[in-house]
């Protein structure tokens, strides 16, 4: 089916009252294992790609329309999200890239040059008509650097200045720091909950979960039910992938035909996909 837009799949989540879950794209087989999943979940779901994707890649264009004609082809309401973007003129070609929704990332930036850069992405955005996620609160686990302590001093969003901010901004969604971190392998991670329904009560916009693979699931279901709408999953894709690949490789040491090993890993993934969305539903 076409395309559809993440602010259009956002919007409807939260005025039903659940989530919708964005799961990140690096090869291939993650968009057709998104797809597969949401296809059996019988619900819809947002493929995201990373700036650091785009790197991988060399560039976003063939990446983008990968995604996008398994997108176009699934019977599953599926949206284009660019994630964690920090360059501009990436920001500036999301829309002719066939993307409906940026994040643009400029958490590491001291909080009034993260207002003043977000604003200007925001005004840029929907000009082009694109729908504009940022961050507040550092959420941590990117590129490679360690988690950050979820205790620690200015890590939480703190709800008056995430109100502050979203004003100042216009952003459409704002992911925020409440527990989680990137990059995590075990489901270990302990949301505040009482935090997420703070800031569900002080800002206008939809709530947006980063680091969503290390939350178990009991987490995850309260923390829809506190206030999170976007539920992003990016590592427990490639942990599902990464496990299939070894076993296959452990029963078959001799093997080379990569097909033989990217079904399981696509299928695992699709499984992976599948039980998020449950969850998020």
């Amino acid at each position: 089916m076409p395309l559809v837009s993440t602010g259009e799949l956002v919007q409807a989540a939260r005025a039903e009252g659940r989530g919708v879950a964005a799961f990140n794209v690096i090869t291939l087989e993650h968009a057709e294992a998104i797809a597969a999943g949401a296809e059996r979940a019988g619900t819809p779901a947002i493929l995201q790609i990373s700036e650091n994707a785009v790197k991988f890649h060399g560039g976003v264009t063939a990446v983008a329309a990968a995604a996008a004609a398994v997108a176009r082809t699934s019977t599953a309401p599926l949206a284009l999200h660019l994630d964690h973007v920090e360059s501009v003129d990436l920001l500036h070609r999301a829309q002719a890239e066939g993307f409906s929704s940026v994040m643009f990332d400029a958490s590491r930036l001291p909080y009034d040059d993260n207002l003043k850069a977000t604003a200007e992405a925001v005004r840029q955005g929907h000009r082009n008509g694109v729908w504009i996620e940022a961050e507040l609160g550092r959420v941590g686990g990117k590129d490679g650097e360690p988690p950050l302590d979820a205790h620690a001093p200015g890590v939480r969003t703190d709800p008056a200045e995430a109100a502050a901010y979203v004003a100042a901004t216009g952003v459409d969604a704002l992911a925020v720091a409440v527990g989680s971190s990137h990059a995590m392998t075990e489901r270990t991670a302990a949301l505040d909950h009482e935090l997420i329904g703070r800031l569900r009560d002080a800002v206008p916009v939809p709530l947006v979960l980063h680091g969503s693979s290390g939350v178990p699931d009991e987490e995850i279901r309260r923390a829809v039910a506190s206030g999170m709408v976007k539920i992003n999953v990016g590592t427990a894709l490639n942990t599902a992938f990464s496990g299939a690949v070894r076993a296959h490789l452990a029963e078959h040491p001799a093997a080379v035909d990569p097909r033989g090993y990217l079904t399981p890993a696509r299928a695992a993934m699709a499984a992976t996909v599948a039980a998020f969305l449950g969850l998020t539903g």
